[in-house]
């Protein structure tokens, strides 16, 4: 029993500690750091895209791509460090979240929010990795193909990923549905939806999470393509997808719509970062 209550004692020790750091103003101050930072890369992304748009097919729109344009540009190697802090802060952020945020929330939509907290953090840490990885002169331009024949080598391999790609997909369908509903507005304080500012940190939210949805809703069909087809260079990620579009009919111009949505969620992230409510 003793032993019980002193695990006891630690763990709600742990958690008051965690709860006490989350409500801090200094954690906001990081938080707020983060999301300029990816908005940045998200900038960075648009502009790739947009080149590829009118033909540049060197340019590789993926966050790997947009870490590499910011690496040659003046201060460059300082740039691509900070990135990689800002995304690492973010795991922080979104792992501390996980553990002891959503405190309104019980049973099966807590689990919920907590599991999407821990999906948000790999997704930033993949960003702060890769961001590393370019910093020391590690970091490639390659694609996901080689991963993706991996994962097909595996038993059930095509089932693998085959469900990767289902489940990309449903993240892109509700990133679509959070512009739809305008669930977004939940992160901007009340003086971030007034006025004129307002109404336009709302709109590239719309237009933001939209377009991501799009682009990233590509890359998962291009994954299930792949599964379906037992063709690993099938698959790829956000340039790949984007590559994709620029052929289609109109693509040229749908692949400048889609860059556009891209950098107005970098510019929702400065809004978010502005005027934060977590």
């Amino acid at each position: 029993m003793a032993a019980g209550s002193t695990t006891g004692g630690v763990g709600d020790r742990a958690r008051r500690m965690g709860r006490k750091a989350d409500d801090s103003d200094r954690i906001d101050h990081v938080v707020r750091f983060g999301m300029v930072v990816y908005g940045v890369v998200h900038l960075v992304i648009a502009w790739l895209a947009i080149q590829i748009a009118f033909g540049d097919q060197k340019q590789n729109a993926s966050s790997s791509g947009a870490l590499h344009e910011i690496a040659s540009q003046p201060f460059g190697a300082v740039a691509v460090w900070l990135v990689a802090l800002g995304m690492l802060v973010l795991v922080a952020w979104r792992l501390l979240e996980a553990v002891t945020g959503h405190r309104d929330e019980d049973g099966a939509e807590l689990a919920r929010k907590r599991a999407v907290s821990v999906l948000k953090a790999v997704l930033y840490g993949a960003i702060g990795i890769s961001a590393l990885r370019v910093a020391v002169g590690e970091g490639s331009k390659g694609g996901t193909d080689s991963t993706t024949a991996k994962l097909m080598d595996l038993p059930a391999g095509q089932w693998i990923v085959g469900l990767v790609g289902l489940g990309i997909i449903g993240y892109g369908l509700n990133q679509v549905r959070i512009a739809w509903t305008e669930k977004f507005r939940k992160h901007l304080t009340a003086e971030g939806k007034r006025g004129g500012d307002g109404t336009a940190y709302v709109w590239f939210g719309k237009v933001g999470y939209a377009a991501k949805g799009v682009a990233v809703g590509v890359v998962g069909t291009l994954f299930l393509y792949a599964a379906v087809t037992h063709e690993a260079k099938k698959s790829g990620g956000l340039d790949q997808a984007l590559q994709e579009i620029r052929q289609q009919a109109f693509g040229p111009y749908l692949l400048v719509a889609v860059g556009l949505g891209i950098g107005s969620y970098g510019l929702f992230c400065f809004a978010r970062a502005r005027h934060l409510d977590r």
